[in-house]
């Protein structure tokens, strides 16, 4: 039995696969393809090898980089394998630095089935997912889109992002029994189901079409209060009077001016055009809800985590500010391998804020040598003595 239960364990530890990885050392430019559909317009960006403003060690934590503001960014790279996940966990995953406090711009990744033309790669690429944040003006979140049947379908539930220029951990986690969770720096964002969260299915229940309202339905929640009466003499009650309290002014001169009249002013007893009370229906039966049934179309599926085909990931952005890095990719079936891999981001992490702080106080310390200096450069203030004078 505890060879069984070994063999057992091995086969679980040798099934986990690792289909990509990227740090981006000096040889990354080896492994990605440029896409050329916007050079013919001008607009084509080109990222740049960098680790930021901010690091702890500069090589190790070097990235891609956004570069010219207001370009289209489209990179591709092939896995390791083209890969089904059929009854596997599947994990994308990477860090994100929007080092330029960006204000419109995307930072998500693409994962690509067969068939990609890599210096094609544009918009219009079929992809199996898309992930990762996404900002704009007030509008900041983590997209979540899966592709089935040629549609693009986006999460319905509403999923946080970070906007600060700080580095980031974004994990998407896709499991065989159709439910997923996205984590950001290692904390869960959301999670859920693939059927329910997504409207990849039909519904399972729609509106009956032979039925509609009854006639006879009385969805009126008032009526006007057939014993309420106009009091008599309503209508002769004028909008305005001469203002009571008016006087003539002194220099005014009937010959010259005209004879003089009293301005005008609301009148207080005037009540507006007069409408009967309204009173509670008495036939009101409730507002009419059209009554469901199950969709004949329905179809229940259990493989919607599913793609026969992933063989590429790529960038395929717009930012009007650039200056985004990204680092850290890894696509693969087993959490711990991922696990791993985000500890290179959160090492990263340390370094940035380090960095940051020293940079910081250094700008306080100079700044209060600044002050210093200035104040002992500053002439002093002279006192005459009044014997003097």
């Amino acid at each position: 039995m505890k060879k069984v239960s070994l063999l057992l364990a091995l086969a679980a530890v040798t099934s986990a696969t690792v289909y990509f990885s990227e740090k981006f050392d000096n040889s990354w430019e080896s492994r990605w393809v440029h896409s050329e559909t916007k050079k013919s317009e001008g607009t084509q960006g080109e990222f740049k090898h960098s680790a930021g403003k901010y690091f702890g060690n500069e090589e190790e934590e070097k990235g891609i980089q956004t570069g010219p503001d207001a370009r289209f960014y489209q990179t591709s790279a092939k896995l390791s394998e083209d890969f089904s996940n059929k009854g596997k966990d599947l994990i994308l995953q990477y860090s994100v630095k929007h080092e330029q406090n960006i204000d419109c711009g995307g930072g998500y990744i693409k994962l690509l089935p067969a068939g990609l033309d890599q210096t094609k790669f544009g918009g219009d690429s079929t992809y199996n997912l898309m992930f990762g944040p996404d900002i704009c003006g007030s509008t900041k979140k983590t997209h979540f889109i899966i592709t089935k049947d040629g549609v693009n379908h986006l999460v319905k539930r509403e999923i946080r992002t970070e906007s600060d220029d700080k580095t980031h951990l974004y994990t998407l986690t896709i499991h065989p029994d159709n439910t997923y969770q996205v984590d950001i720096d290692g904390k869960e964002a959301q999670k859920g189901s693939l059927k329910e969260d997504f409207d990849i299915l039909k519904p399972k229940t729609i509106k009956d079409p032979s039925a509609s309202k009854p006639a006879d339905w009385v969805d009126e929640k008032t009526i006007v209060d057939p014993e309420d009466k106009k009091p008599e003499g309503y209508d002769d009650i004028p909008e305005s009077i001469a203002d009571p309290e008016a006087t003539k002014p002194d220099d005014w001169d009937d010959e010259l001016d005209g004879e003089w009249e009293r301005p005008t002013i609301p009148n207080p007893a005037y009540q507006g055009e007069w409408s009967a009370k309204k009173i509670p229906n008495p036939a009101y039966k409730g507002e009419w809800e059209h009554p469901l049934i199950a969709n004949p179309e329905y179809v229940d599926k259990d493989d919607l985590y599913h793609f026969d085909s992933s063989a590429y990931v790529g960038f395929e952005l717009w930012q009007v500010k650039s200056g985004t890095v990204f680092d850290n990719i890894i696509v693969t079936d087993d959490a711990k391998e991922a696990a791993k891999f985000a500890e290179l981001t959160y090492t990263a992490q340390k370094g940035e804020k380090a960095a940051q702080e020293k940079d910081e106080a250094a700008k306080a310390e100079a700044a209060k040598a600044d002050e210093e200096k200035a104040a002992e450069e500053a002439p002093e203030s002279t006192t005459v003595d009044k014997d003097e004078l």
